[in-house]
């Protein structure tokens, strides 16, 4: 039978949670000090330590910061009194968990279900970078580069606790896939995990699909629905492109980050959330909150223990390790394998990847489909020089100034067209004179004046990008390292900011990356 120990000053609060803990088939025993707990533990090392911070002789932290002596019993704060602060240090120090008084049943209930001692956790992760160089993946990740060396290590600290995660980067970088080793390797495994695209989302039904609703709430209600939040209970909650939520919205979000409390959509009745939250977005958080896409005090809360992930260009030595990867999978999906030639290998390590890992997993399987026999060469593979696929190389292989170049400080390379003649049509020319001579053009640049917003700058770079690619989207989208979602999204807005519609095809059925 597993044993519990409650340190905890309060007799009565320590007395209730002795017998809530017992009622769910654990043996437990009870300390008011440190010395008391210290005590307990050399007498019978408990499976789970339920630590209040403020006792008689000392910070419960103090426990914590003796890795010999709980380094067989997972850590879970009890107390009325965590914040964020609170929360980062436990962390740091080693605790799963934390409970906020007064405790419920459910809550404890969710937390006593996930026991797992650090030393196995410790033990699989272990695995999982001992084997990394034979593997060459870490769970669901691929790359052996020094910058995914570094992702790894940020995940093998954070995966054993329960703390909000907000993974930045490039759209096609992998975000999900993060989230879900994340998951993956957490004491949350056995539970859901539920990926959500705020995005494709439509903003009448996002409250409603991630907090669900009463029947008869809205017309249409015809029964009870169950949100993502009830959906994904015990487990792991993913909210991709979470600049994406409406505002109002927002702030409900960050009600229950707060409280861990949500009610459905017509509902008096608040429910607990028992939920570990991973957001994402591929904007910079800063920018996002500039230009309204992001509340200031949601960025801080879910911003709690931040991923960077890097674009694909920035680790290129992965770039063969992926691409064999994903031909793999494609050969036995397809039953027929292939394989790479070394010119391809050395093709592909040589191209910039605007569209980061996705690019190059829709690269490989069009490759796959084009290649004559077993061998996959570079005939059908993307060209560092720009020149279209399946055609005669061009002489020079150097790349162009507007791959090449980084989109860095008030000069953006583009194309050869001024921005102040974004567009030749009357639509997005219209939306482009929202901001007029705001750029200019100096050698295949765009420059921008010294007070310019971020919004402004946004909008300016996104539309000469599509005019530059002729209204190409997919390629648009690839190029800013934005989803083909995101820029229909923007399109649109920059439409109604101007009265005047722009012509944005047919927007995608579903969320493109």
């Amino acid at each position: 039978m597993p044993h519990a120990l409650v340190v905890d000053d309060d007799i009565d609060s320590a007395t209730s949670m002795r017998a809530l803990i017992a009622g769910e088939q654990f043996t437990v025993a009870m300390a008011h000090t440190l010395r008391d707990a210290r005590r307990q533990i050399s007498l019978q090392q408990p499976d789970i330590l339920l630590l209040d911070l403020r006792l008689p002789d000392g910070n419960g932290m103090d426990l914590l910061a003796d890795p010999q002596l709980v380094a067989n019993s997972e850590v879970v704060l009890c107390t009325g009194h965590a914040n964020l602060e609170t929360s980062i240090q436990a962390l740091r120090l080693g605790a799963a968990d934390y409970l906020v008084k007064p405790v419920n049943l459910k809550q404890l209930q969710g937390v006593l279900s996930r026991i797992m001692k650090p030393a196995t956790l410790k033990a699989e992760v272990d695995d999982l970078a001992a084997n990394l160089d034979s593997s060459g993946h870490f769970g669901h990740l691929w790359g052996k580069s020094a910058p995914m060396q570094r992702i790894y290590e940020q995940i093998s600290r954070v995966a054993g606790t329960s703390v909000t995660v907000f993974i930045t980067g490039e759209s096609g970088t992998g975000k999900e896939v993060v989230a879900q080793t994340v998951h993956d390797i957490s004491r949350r495994r056995k539970r859901p995990f539920l990926a959500v695209n705020c995005g494709a989302i439509s903003p009448n039904l996002i409250e409603s699909e991630i907090f669900g609703h009463e029947k008869g709430s809205f017309t249409g209600a015809e029964r009870q629905h169950q949100g993502f939040f009830e959906r994904a209970s015990g487990g792991t909650l993913f909210l991709d492109e979470i600049t994406e939520m409406p505002p109002e919205l927002q702030v409900k979000l960050l009600r229950v980050l707060e409280s861990g409390r949500f009610m459905r959509v017509g509902s008096t009745v608040s429910q607990e959330a028992d939920v570990r939250i991973i957001a994402a977005t591929n904007r910079l958080p800063l920018q996002a909150v500039a230009i309204g896409k992001l509340r200031v005090d949601l960025l801080y809360r879910l911003n709690v223990f931040p991923i960077e992930l890097p674009p694909l260009r920035d680790r290129l030595t992965d770039v063969p390790l992926l691409a064999t990867h994903f031909l793999t999978a494609i050969s036995e999906q397809e039953g027929a394998s292939r394989r790479f030639t070394q010119s391809a290998l050395t093709q592909l390590m040589a191209y910039p990847w605007p569209g980061n890992v996705r690019e190059l997993r829709n690269a490989v399987q069009r490759a796959y489909v084009m290649a004559q026999g077993d061998l996959i060469d570079d005939a059908w593979l993307p060209r560092a020089d720009g020149s279209p696929v399946g055609t005669a190389r061009q002489p020079s292989a150097a790349l162009p100034a507007a791959a090449s170049a980084p989109l860095t400080g008030a000069v953006a390379p583009m194309g050869t067209e001024p921005a102040a003649a974004l567009a030749s049509n009357a639509a997005a020319g219209a939306v482009a004179s929202s901001v007029p001579a705001m750029a200019s053009n100096v050698d295949d640049s765009i420059v921008l004046p010294i007070g310019t917003s971020m919004a402004q700058a946004e909008r300016v770079l996104m539309l000469a990008t599509l005019r530059h690619y002729n209204h190409h989207k997919e390629r648009t989208a690839a190029v800013l390292g934005i989803s083909l979602k995101t820029l229909y999204n923007r399109l649109k807005e920059y439409a109604a900011e101007s009265g005047t519609p722009v012509d944005v095809g047919d927007a995608p059925g579903r969320r493109a990356d």
